[in-house]
């Protein structure tokens, strides 16, 4: 496709040319015959030196940093073109229709070999021109195509890093049941089931309905209560219409996996978490908060998951438009999201997309 564009563009310019060379200069004097042939010797010449100044001393040596080899080649190709030129115009076009200019100065004359040269050459000059800025934009095209290619990568990457991690977690609480003959087992291997589901083709896509991503969280939480018994109060509110807002699937969820890990998991009395999901002024807001002992550590990384994944991610998907920051008072730990929701993000049907 490239090519055939290549090619079209050069069939159009040197046709160009070569009208621009015959009725242009035959305008002055109506000698069309004179300067119809002319065009035709100038045009594969002109062509000539543009291909072996592009193709030969810019492509095999400028782009290749022998500048010195550039140098002198495209010096003597031009002393070598500029005297081309010179000999169609002294021994063909003169020698044809005026014989009496031949008599008035020698071939290798040197103002007139300087004049041929600066005329092939700002026509070949004109060429490099546009050659550059074609090699920029494709080579602009490439670099883009990389840059996509890579966050890509990265995103998916980081994504892998929480569903594995989190389906380790889940299946040593189904295990723990399991050994008890609990009859929460069977409830339990059904909601993993589901956030599979989710993990495997729900995660694919660009943006998927909030609610849907918050159904997930929900499945979640189940699972992990399981661990913690009556001792846990948690509370997940919606504290207004969010039904038609869209995010980046596993977003949230190591917000609230750092709430038990890394803070109610370290503790062994009454524990609580709270999530608060809102709208305001076109900011999606998500706040995770937890408690913990005023004692313990809280790190909300580990072998880069958790936290960091978060930051990682939102500094690929939400760049310029986006919120984070983490509390740390002692006895609980708030981390807050705040998304500025694009017009796409704020018309997501139910069900996704």
């Amino acid at each position: 496709m490239l090519n055939n564009k290549i090619l079209r563009n050069n069939c159009i310019f040197w046709t160009c040319y070569f009208l621009y060379e015959w009725l242009a200069n035959a305008a002055y004097d109506s000698q069309y015959e004179s300067h119809l042939l002319a065009a035709a010797l100038y045009t594969p010449l002109i062509l000539a030196a543009t291909l072996f100044t592009i193709y030969v001393l810019i492509k095999q040596y400028y782009f290749k940093g022998e500048k010195v080899k550039f140098w002198v080649g495209l010096i003597v190709s031009m002393l070598v073109f500029g005297i081309g030129r010179r000999a169609i115009n002294y021994f063909i076009i003169y020698q044809i229709y005026t014989p009496e200019w031949m008599k008035m100065q020698p071939f290798l004359f040197a103002p007139k070999i300087i004049f041929e040269i600066v005329g092939i050459y700002l026509i070949v000059a004109l060429n490099a021109m546009f050659y550059f800025l074609s090699a920029w934009y494709e080579q602009q095209r490439i670099t883009q195509a990389l840059q996509k290619d890579k966050v890509e990568a990265q995103l998916e990457l980081l994504k892998s890093q929480v569903q594995p991690h989190f389906i380790f977690n889940t299946l040593n609480n189904i295990y723990s049941l399991s050994t008890q003959n609990s009859p929460k087992t069977s409830d339990l291997i059904y909601r993993l089931s589901s956030l599979l589901s989710y993990s495997l083709y729900d995660s694919r896509k660009t943006i998927i309905p909030l609610e849907q991503e918050i159904e997930y969280i929900n499945n979640y939480i189940e699972l992990e209560k399981i661990r913690y018994g009556e001792r846990l109060d948690i509370a997940v509110n919606i504290l207004n219409d969010t039904r038609h807002l869209g995010i980046s699937p596993f977003l949230l969820l190591p917000l609230v996996e750092n709430c038990f890990k890394h803070g109610v998991s370290n503790e062994i009395d009454t524990c609580w978490i709270r999530l608060d999901v809102l709208v305001k002024d076109d900011w999606l807001i998500i706040k995770a908060e937890n408690s913990k002992s005023s004692n313990g550590k809280h790190n909300g990384t580990r072998n880069g998951i958790g936290l960091e994944n978060v930051k990682k991610r939102l500094d690929i998907l939400y760049d310029g438009r986006h919120e984070f920051k983490c509390i740390d008072e002692g006895q609980t730990f708030l981390a807050v999201l705040k998304i500025k929701m694009t017009a796409h993000e704020d018309q997501v049907p139910v069900g996704g997309r």
